[in-house]
């Protein structure tokens, strides 16, 4: 019982801290006006992933850029498009917070260690998700204008400015210090730099939650049934377009004749997207942040069960291999 609480904590943290600050969300409402501390956070959370990420893999992705291409592609352009049909029936703010999710990067914590778990390419994750989280200020920005320009008032240069400095500059901080010669102690202390991140999300998150009980209070003042219905529609698409960029990646890298660690990399990193800036992004925009919360939790648990059987399959062929050998 210890073991599996150890394993599975942050989920569990994750559901206690959005308990808490849904219930507690009218006590807790001035918080959310602290713009200043939320985007602290979230420095802190980038600048402690982006410390950790060798240049080696880099190299490694360069010398067969195309899976990383294809993963990047399908993260920054295809998941946004998948997403558009969407909002032909969900309402706007639900629908304006789930393109919020599909637009942002691909996540920072987790699309590297699920790649390495199911066995697959690390340096493309690792790849895509540096790329992505730079690309976001061009990215989001233009997507959200283009887009959800009725939704939000947050101007294109707010957005800029705010995403280069709390996703940009302290990755590009934390690369430097790895260069000036920080990168042993960055190895050596990865598991508490992980940790410090994930109590960053877990801020976020009751943030996040804060936030969505006051989304689902004025919901249920107008009509509960019609919210409780949409919800289901939300979850159902959220599950969808996450398995649908999955697969897509997956089979994309295929076409190209990648390897199969290349299909799950591409899989993985070209569909997770990073919970920490989503919901940076559309508590800033006045969406709902419920999407992003559940964009998060299904692609955990999803990519928890493929990657899993995944990494079944590679040692059971692994067996199966030694012990042809030994016959042999």
């Amino acid at each position: 019982m210890r073991a599996r609480l150890k394993s599975h904590w942050f989920l569990i943290s994750l559901v206690l801290v959005f308990l808490i600050g849904f219930f507690a969300s009218e006590s807790l409402t001035p918080l959310l006006e602290m713009t200043t501390l939320r985007s602290a956070i979230v420095f802190v959370v980038m600048g402690s992933m982006g410390i950790t990420l060798p240049a080696e893999s880099v190299r490694q992705s360069l010398r067969k850029p195309l899976p990383t291409l294809l993963a990047i592609v399908i993260n920054i352009l295809v998941v946004p498009l998948m997403c558009w049909p969407m909002r032909a029936y969900l309402p706007a703010p639900i629908f304006g917070g789930l393109f919020v999710a599909a637009l942002v990067p691909c996540t920072l914590a987790s699309a590297a260690v699920w790649t390495r778990k199911a066995g697959g390419n690390e340096s493309i994750a690792l790849m895509t998700t540096v790329v992505t989280n730079l690309a976001c200020i061009a990215v989001v920005p233009t997507g959200v204008a283009l887009v959800l320009a009725k939704t939000t008032q947050l101007s294109v240069v707010d957005q800029v400015w705010n995403l280069t400095w709390v996703v940009v500059i302290p990755i590009v901080l934390a690369q430097t210090l790895r260069i000036a010669g920080l990168a042993n102690w960055a190895d050596q202390q990865k598991l508490r730099l992980s940790f410090l991140a994930q109590l960053g999300i877990l801020s976020m998150v009751g943030f996040g939650s804060i936030a969505s009980a006051m989304v689902v209070r004025d919901a249920m003042q107008q009509n509960a049934s019609l919210f409780g219905i949409q919800i289901g529609q939300l979850l159902v698409s959220v599950a969808m377009l996450h398995v649908a960029a999955f697969a897509l990646g997956v089979f994309a890298a295929r076409a190209v004749r990648a390897d199969r660690s290349c299909q799950i990399a591409v899989g993985i990193a070209g569909s997770q997207k990073t919970l920490t800036i989503g919901l940076q992004i559309a508590i800033d925009c006045g969406v709902s942040v419920i999407p992003m919360l559940m964009y998060h939790f299904t692609q955990l648990v999803i990519d928890t069960v493929i990657a899993s059987r995944w990494s079944d399959a590679s040692k059971f062929k692994t067996k199966s291999n030694v012990v042809t050998s030994n016959r042999s």
